[in-house]
Formats: C-alpha cells, structure tokens, sequence
C-alpha cells in the first residue's frame, strides 16, 4: 500500500497520522521545521502549543469536557500526551508546552509506520494526502490550495498572550482562587482592581500604539476572530467590554475585602514548575513597549518580568461549505482530506479532534471498511457537520460549544443538568456508533 501523505506536524496533523497509523497504513508525515519556521512557531517538536497552554474545561458536561472525553474514546494521542503533561488549572486542563510537545513528537517519531520528512511542501502532492498545515499555511502551498479550490481563502487574526515570572508578581496584592471555586487556590492568581484602578488602566489600554502588522498578514481581509480578539480591539467596543469578558470578576471574592472586585485578571499557570503565567484572555497586538508600560498598571504586576510578549499572526481557513463533507474530505476531490484549523474549526482540541476524525475516516475508506459518520448529538459530528452545512456566505471559524447540538427531546431548566443529559446522551451515540463500526 502506499504511503498516505500527511502535510504539518501539528495537532491535526499528528492525530491523523496517528489514526492511521493504528489501522497499519504507511503514512508520510512532512513537516517544515525545523528547517523553516512560521511567525508564531518557536519550538521545534511537534503539536506546538502558541496561543495558550490551556485545553479548556475538564467537566465532561461542558462543550470542550464532551469533546476531550469523545477524543479518548476515539484513541487520541493530543490527551495521552496531555494526561502526562497537564498543570494545575482550576477546572480547565492546562499542560506544559514543552512537556506535552516533546510527548507527541517522541511517540511520532518512534511509530514504525510513520516517516517523518522534514521538508517544506509547497504543493498538493498525488495519491492519498491529508493537508493540515494550519492556521498559517505558507504562501506557496496557500496559493496551491487556493487554486485547488477554485475560491478565495479568508482570513483572521490570532493574538497571543504575555507570559510573566511569578517571582515578579506582587503577592501582597493578588490573590489565589478558582473562579466558582473550581479548582485549587493555587491554580490561578488573581490581580483585582478598584473602579477607579480600572478606569485608569483601560484610557491607556484603549489608546495604546499597536504594532503594524506585517505583509503576510494584510493579504486579503482582515478579520478578528471574536473568540481570541486581541484585548484592546475588545476594549474599543465598550468600557465594560472587558469587564463582561477576559476581565469579568464573577465567581470570585477578593479575601482581604470580602468583595467582589470591579474587574480581575488572571494569571494561569505556565508550566509545571510554577515559575510562569499567562495573562489568561490578554492576546494583544500593542507594541512591546506599549504591552509593558500598560499591563505593569495591573495590580500586582508593577514589576512584572514578561519573558514573552504578546503577538498577533495571521489565521488562514477554508470557506468549507461545498469544499468539505463531514469527514473533513474534499467533495471534488476524495483522495484529499484536511484537518485542523484551515477547516474552521477554531480551537486546539478541535484542531485535534478534526485530525482524528479525518485520519480515522481514511484509514476506513483505504480498509475498505464501513464510512463511520459520527452523529451530531456528539460534539465532534456537530462540528464537522458545521464545516459542511454551515452558511458559506458568512462562514465563520466555529469552536465547540453546546449550542452547535441538537435540542433535547424533554425540556430541562437547570443549565448544568442540561448540560449533563447533552452530555450523556452524546457518549451514548458515540459508543453505539463505534460498538457498530466494530461488528
């Protein structure tokens, strides 16, 4: 049989080779680094981590909690490697990047069914071929594609967060705790602020200088994806804005004042030794000067050290509709495949789970096996059916989110019990589905 070839080394790609490698079919997995690096890659291993070192909610009855459990059902190696890699993070799971990367890479490398090629792929290669080269697809295999599809891509913008030292935080002035209590004390660190300290930091936030965005992000339109909005873009629509946002201070009481503060930032933690955080929801374009000058007016951060700063970096996807079908297969085209976030999905784990599912899918069509059609009560068939259904006019990234399921048959009035019975009834299709595909 020959080689299916797989295009990118990040989550989606890595699970797709992986998929495919478990029903024994030879896969090619090319990737570019460390030869040639994008704007935002750093790392050299594979399923590199930039935006966030977060992979959203534990709880099965939320959204990302459904779809991680729905990914280990499924053999997923993005939780394998996060399960021995994870950090403290209240009721969110976070990994060290480094940790959960060289996992990855390690496990990929060693596959006696994969073969690494380090090697920039610049076009759509014969035969068998699943494209998951990102978010930030390079330019010549863009216009490959481009022309492969016979439309134009779109395009938005990603933005990163600060990473600080917590020696340099100020303690005397934040204060640890879970939002809702969910999760240690110790997971996160919160810097709370006075009506007036609020007021003060979004003028300067507001009318801070961004940083000029380079050529490669201005090609085509530009477009800010709501879900990781650089958080002066947010500021700009409203005072509050923040304040209902990556700064809202619910669930959370300041224990020196036994108040709710006006606004809060949270600090996440980076790694597992405890020495880094983030600055959970502050993905910014403002110039570096600018990022220190105004986020050292966050209490506690003063005297921050900011061992990186935030950027901005262009996001490439297709307009899927009519392109895709639900298993992330080309309709005119069903030797290639894609996976990841060119698909519209939007999401680490949902870059993840897209892998899987086309990895999954093609090693069953080249088995000559049954096509296996997740259904849409799960998280991952709700949103690969929005890549082929969603509206192609507004096509618009898309992460998991119960709201994307269908209605339950009963009418339940407690969020979280509906949450809970979406849930269980969504791992109750997945289970019939691949107790099915196996017989």
């Amino acid at each position: 049989m020959n080689a299916v070839k797989v295009i990118g080394a990040g989550l989606a790609g890595c699970e797709a080779a992986w998929q495919l490698s478990r029903h024994k079919i030879p896969v090619e997995l090319y990737e570019m680094k460390p030869h040639k690096f994008t704007p935002a890659h750093k790392y050299p291993g594979f399923a590199e981590l930039v935006c966030s070192n977060s992979l959203k909610a534990e709880r099965i009855e939320s959204a990302a909690g459904l779809l991680k459990e729905e990914m280990r059902r499924l053999g997923s190696l993005t939780m394998e490697a996060a399960a021995v890699s994870k950090v403290p993070a209240g009721g969110a799971l976070a990994v060290n990047r480094e940790e959960f990367s060289d996992y990855i890479t390690e496990k990929i490398r060693s596959d006696p069914y994969i073969k690494v090629i380090e090697q920039e792929i610049s076009s759509i290669p014969d035969g068998y071929t699943i494209i998951a080269t990102g978010p930030l697809t390079s330019d010549a295999l863009s216009e490959s594609i481009k022309n492969l599809v016979g439309s134009d891509y779109l395009y938005f913008h990603d933005a990163a967060a600060p990473i600080v030292t917590a020696e340099s935080i100020d303690r005397e002035k934040v204060f640890g705790a879970s939002r809702y209590q969910r999760g240690g004390d110790d997971d996160y660190l919160n810097c709370p602020f006075t009506k007036e300290e609020y007021l003060s930091f979004y003028n300067e936030l507001i009318n801070a200088e961004t940083a000029p965005l380079h050529g490669f992000e201005t090609s085509g339109s530009y477009k800010v994806y709501e879900g990781c909005m650089p958080i002066e873009a947010l500021a700009k629509r409203g005072e509050d804005c923040p304040r209902f946002g990556p700064m809202k201070p619910v669930g959370l009481t300041d224990p020196r004042t036994g108040r709710r503060p006006y606004a809060v930032v949270q600090l996440r933690l980076e790694n597992t030794s405890g020495t880094l955080y983030n600055l959970v929801g502050f993905q910014t374009n403002l110039k570096f000067g600018e990022q220190k000058r105004v986020f050292s007016m966050i209490p506690g951060l003063e005297n921050a050290e900011f061992m990186r700063y935030g950027v901005m970096h262009r996001n490439t996807y297709l307009n899927s509709p009519g392109i895709l079908d639900r298993h992330f297969c080309m309709i005119s085209r069903p030797e290639i495949y894609f996976a990841g976030q060119i698909t519209g999905v939007e999401g680490y784990i949902e870059s993840a789970a897209s892998g899987i599912y086309a990895g999954l899918s093609l090693a069953r069509k080249l088995k000559g096996l049954s096509e296996l059609t997740l259904p849409p009560e799960t998280m991952l068939g709700s949103l690969s059916l929005y890549v082929e259904k969603g509206s192609p006019s507004g096509f618009q990234p898309m992460g998991s989110n119960m709201g994307i399921l269908p209605e339950l048959p009963e009418k339940i009035r407690g969020k979280q019990e509906k949450y809970s019975a979406l849930a269980n009834r969504g791992l109750s299709a997945l289970e019939r589905v691949l107790k099915e595909a196996d017989s």
